[in-house]
């Protein structure tokens, strides 16, 4: 029985967290660098742990400073959130060596599948398809020569990455001693590991994944499927479930590949096996996130689940609480990630002070969000600001309420939003037709402008002006006035005021 976790991640995933603890009566310990010293994820938890300044390699990446954290405060587990720590192997090991809980699978199942190479093995012993390849350690001369063999197009790529980085297209030969170099240079920065592969390029792809979980005494399930196709630098920016491509059948084939694959490892706890899918209804093994997805919101919507709290009870030693028989998806849920970046400059991360940051709210709403207004977005960690998803009765219910919750979104600040061009791509006829391939944002938005004008300057102060007075309180509000006896008498009691207190707080 886990009574006391610490949460080693920040931003809206630490939240997610925190709050499922709060609701299984868990104890809870936040870790935080010097940036993130009034972020929510600080004030949530029942402690908070300074470990290091702003830098992520001197903070949230350093397995040291958080096992003694976890030490000092008498923690009996981690969950390492998405991103971070969460699929490195030594932490998980660390976290074992001292006796405590790691919330993932362990650590030798991370170190199988985070080679690339390794997990492309295992899973062709396994019987899995793979996307045809070359995963040797060899030299230029031998990856020339195995391009060759394999044809063109095809991909240069990270055999210890992920995310997109380290990973390079080559359309013509003359383009794969480039894409070599660039791709080595960029994965030894990103992952200390400058060693490739080559996989050959599955056009007008889709990136489908299946939600696998398994527990300490051999069972193993999926919770089925979700598409995760339109991508831009190949990260993921919109996902859905159940996936527009998929019949029973492929559904049914799909499903029953990932338990093998996931068995072939001896998989516990969450994780995720992603596959491309060709127009022929050919699916091919891509790799497996041995962590949470950030993405794993749609699959509570559609099949009324919590994973995080099956999570923590699977690593606390738990059987699973859910039976394959019995699961089903209902409805149909869309994600989209909201990023502080400029869609019209590359993507690039625009930083500055929130404002205003009012996410939408409705039936069918929901919305995993890390910030409030009057934050600052720091260019040292990933921009995205939030993950708005809905759920609907049919695809295209779901995709009409993602539309209205884009429109109702309202984030004002020093920095851009990625909110317009999302609105875009959801609204765009063939996503409405379910033609989402992992081309889709090169093919239908290269050079794509936003259509309307920036708010203007009255706007930015209405909005502000309306957040001060708001906050102070002002008897207005609601169009109502109070009288001079409910104004006056009381003025120091709590019911009069609107600044957020709660008792116990």
């Amino acid at each position: 029985m886990v009574t006391k976790l610490l949460v080693a991640n920040r931003g809206e995933i630490a939240l997610r967290i925190l709050r499922a603890c709060r609701e299984m009566g868990i104890a809870t310990v936040a870790v935080y660098s010097e940036a993130d010293a009034n972020a929510q994820h600080v004030w949530l938890a029942d402690e908070a742990v300074l470990i290091g300044p702003a830098p992520a390699a001197d903070s949230y990446l350093c397995i040291d400073k958080i096992v003694a954290a976890m030490v000092q405060h008498g923690c009996d587990a981690v969950h390492p959130g998405y991103g971070f720590l969460a699929e490195n192997a030594d932490f998980a090991q660390a976290v074992h060596d001292i006796g405590r809980v790691f919330v993932g699978p362990r650590p030798e199942t991370i170190r199988q599948m985070g080679s690339k190479t390794e997990a492309r093995a295992l899973m062709e012993a396994a019987g899995v398809p793979v996307v045809p390849g070359y995963q040797a350690a060899g030299s230029d001369a031998d990856l020339f020569d195995a391009a060759q063999q394999i044809g063109l197009p095809l991909l240069v790529k990270a055999a210890h990455g992920g995310g997109g980085k380290g990973m390079r297209v080559v359309l013509a030969l003359e383009q794969l001693e480039p894409a070599l170099e660039a791709a080595r240079g960029e994965a030894q920065q990103a992952f200390g590991n400058d060693r490739l592969f080559l996989e050959k390029l599955i056009e007008e792809a889709h990136h489908i994944e299946f939600q696998i979980f398994g527990d300490s005494f051999g069972n193993i399930i999926h919770l089925f499927e979700r598409e995760c196709s339109i991508q831009r630098r190949h990260q993921k920016i919109i996902e859905e479930s159940p996936a527009p491509l998929l019949d029973a059948d492929l559904r049914r084939r799909m499903g029953e590949t990932a338990v093998a694959a996931a068995r072939a490892v001896g998989y516990c706890n969450a994780g995720t096996v992603e596959f491309l899918v060709d127009g022929q209804g050919n699916f091919y093994f891509l790799e497996m996130n041995t962590r949470l997805q950030v993405e794993h919101p749609i699959t509570e919507l559609v099949m009324g689940v919590d994973l995080v709290k099956a999570q923590i009870a699977v690593a606390a030693g738990a059987p699973l609480p859910f039976e394959q028989a019995t699961l089903s998806q209902r409805g149909h849920a869309i994600e989209c990630r909201i990023y502080a970046e400029d869609a019209q400059n590359d993507f690039m991360p625009s930083v500055g002070k929130l404002q205003l940051f009012e996410p939408p709210t409705g039936p069918g709403v929901r919305v995993d969000v890390g910030v409030v207004s009057g934050d600052e977005v720091s260019l040292h960690y990933d921009p995205m600001l939030a993950k708005l998803s809905v759920l609907g009765v049919d695809r295209a219910d779901a995709i009409q309420k993602m539309a209205q919750a884009l429109r109702d979104f309202v984030v004002l600040g020093e920095g851009m939003t990625n909110i317009a061009f999302l609105r875009a791509l959801v609204t765009h006829p063939a996503f409405l037709q379910g033609a989402t391939t992992t081309d889709f944002v090169d093919r239908h938005f290269a050079g794509w402008h936003e259509s309307t004008s920036p708010p203007p300057d009255e706007a930015l102060i209405a909005a502000a002006l309306f957040a001060h007075i708001r906050q102070a309180g002002n008897s207005q509000m609601d169009g109502r006035s109070l009288s001079t006896s409910d104004s006056t008498s009381d003025a120091g009691s709590p019911w009069q005021r609107r600044d957020g207190f709660r008792l116990g707080g």
